[in-house]
């Protein structure tokens, strides 16, 4: 059970937090959220560029096994879920805030949660499912996903928000998360009346495309050469 000055925080960032769909000009990707840190804020900001190609990310989906059937059904379960987005925030951030380990990356090194800092992920947080689902894995995107990493990383968390909270996230809990973040996505997925089927592939490409998504955040984590 989580103590009452957690539990009351974590309420106040469910109820201030919101999700707001980012605009973005044509061709900008916005900013993908992750479920631990603040990520870009408005499209357009300034990122580096990944030494990770479009060519290495197309080796990359193919030792997942991502093909184009997936990328449509990822496309399928973009009208499913954003209706329910808030309703899949409400999940995610209770599994969070029912844990203390994970919930420590949003407090201080004092112990203190930080609501706002909670509150300004969580709308990031629901862009992410959106820009999960359009699967549009251009060079930009790509650039993107390493500034997530650097944002979760020492390098760079804390910065986005001005957050006083602590200053890393072990890469061993960003990897683990995969399985709590698309086994919840089940019921949101079933909730439109697709056949089990279409269901099952839904789900299979979001793991897909959640561990590629996890693998490149995980780049300033490693040693130079070894990505």
């Amino acid at each position: 059970m989580i103590g009452k000055r957690v539990a009351i925080a974590i309420l106040l960032a469910l109820l201030v937090g919101g999700c707001s769909k980012q605009s973005t000009q044509a061709g900008e990707p916005p900013a993908p959220p992750t479920p631990t840190a603040a990520p870009a804020g408005a499209p357009g900001d300034t990122v580096s560029k990944s030494p990770i190609t479009v060519d290495d990310l197309e080796l990359m989906k193919k030792s997942v096994l991502f093909t184009e059937e997936d990328a449509k059904y990822l496309k399928m379960s973009r009208a499913v879920l954003e209706p329910q987005t808030e309703a899949i925030l409400d999940v995610w951030y209770g599994f969070v805030g029912s844990q203390p380990h994970l919930l420590a990356y949003f407090s201080s090194a004092a112990g203190e949660v930080q609501p706002d800092y909670l509150a300004k992920v969580r709308v990031r947080f629901g862009q992410w499912i959106l820009d999960t689902a359009q699967a549009d894995y251009d060079q930009a995107w790509i650039d993107y996903q390493l500034e997530i990493g650097r944002r979760h990383h020492r390098i760079g968390k804390n910065r986005t928000d001005g957050a006083d909270a602590v200053d890393h996230i072990h890469l061993r809990h960003i990897t683990l998360l995969t399985v709590p973040i698309v086994h919840t996505l089940r019921p949101f997925l079933e909730a439109k009346g697709h056949s089990a089927s279409d269901v099952d592939k839904m789900q299979q490409a979001w793991l897909k495309s959640v561990l590629l998504q996890v693998t490149l955040w995980s780049y300033p984590y490693v040693n130079d050469g070894d990505f």
